[in-house]
């Protein structure tokens, strides 16, 4: 009994004192005008940051953005092409849920499961296999390989007025 308290004990201990590791991939970019395509002269700036957490199958999306020329119409993610091209909306259309809409400055911050259908444009997982695991590895292959991008469409650029090539952030 008393060896088998001593090892309970001493399994415990253990598994506290191991570190804490998370399976997550963490994407960032500025937000700015001159990044969208075409680019625009708009005075408004942000940041986008993304991260997917493999194990719980989520995407956190957080964003800061400031000094807008219009009122935000929408917000989401395009996957799958370089800096210097456009491509279809690979999450929620037309917008994320809860993003600050009607405004010229806001910041949001939301956590998706990336293992429902709402959580993706229904064309983007459609183009990916028909299913939300292909959508899922598409996306972040996307991410991976630098071809996402984060955009903010206003009342005076429908376009975008915001945009920033994700990339991957080192750990």
């Amino acid at each position: 009994m008393r060896t088998a308290l001593w090892t309970l004990a001493t399994a415990t201990a253990l598994a506290l004192t191991m570190p804490a590791t998370a399976h997550e991939s963490i994407y960032a970019s500025p937000l700015t005008g001159g990044a969208e395509v075409p680019p625009n002269a708009s005075p408004g700036s942000g940041m986008a940051r993304v991260t997917i957490d493999f194990d719980l199958v989520t995407m956190r999306v957080q964003a800061t953005f400031a000094d807008l020329i219009g009122t935000t119409t929408a917000s989401h993610i395009h996957c799958c092409a370089a800096a210097d091209a456009t491509a279809g909306v690979a999450t929620q259309v037309p917008s994320f849920t809860g993003f600050p809409l009607g405004v010229m400055a806001g910041s949001y911050d939301h956590t998706f499961d990336m293992t429902m259908a709402s959580s993706y444009n229904a064309a983007f997982i459609t183009a990916n296999g028909g299913t939300v695991s292909g959508a899922f590895n598409a996306l972040v292959a996307g991410l991976d390989g630098g071809m996402a991008y984060f955009n903010i469409h206003t009342t005076s650029f429908p376009g975008g007025e915001l945009r920033g090539q994700l990339a991957l952030v080192p750990e």
